[in-house]
């Protein structure tokens, strides 16, 4: 995988409405990335990744929820590839390996869950 620019676009505020889809623009050869939500418990964050990008492996201590909300993306999980597109949804267990890899444009949401 190549080394992507990494975006980050400014935080939303509580309480303003807005739309995931259009909350992160795509970039050419880069993935974005915006926090929605920040606590103790956990983050959320909307990702947009270019075709062709990804996050190699890695773990976390903590499960980790993608819902796909535009594209494709393949992601792998223990060595095992999980293949979602708009509207499917998938965790990612705590200290177990994953990685993924879009394969076409597309965006996600990301939950964290620390507790």
């Amino acid at each position: 995988m190549t080394s992507p620019k990494k975006h980050k676009e400014d935080q939303i505020n509580p309480a303003d409405k807005f739309n995931l889809l259009d909350a992160v623009s795509y970039q050419d050869n880069a993935i974005v990335s915006r926090e929605i939500a920040s606590k103790d418990a956990g983050t959320v964050t909307v990702f947009a990744f270019a075709k062709g990008q990804g996050l190699s492996e890695h773990t976390a201590p903590f499960d980790a929820l993608v819902y796909v909300v535009d594209g494709e993306v393949e992601i792998h999980i223990s060595g095992k590839p999980h293949f979602l597109k708009d509207g499917e949804m998938i965790i990612m267990p705590a200290n177990k390996p994953h990685a993924l890899k879009a394969l076409e444009k597309f965006k996600m949401l990301l939950i964290m869950i620390r507790s």
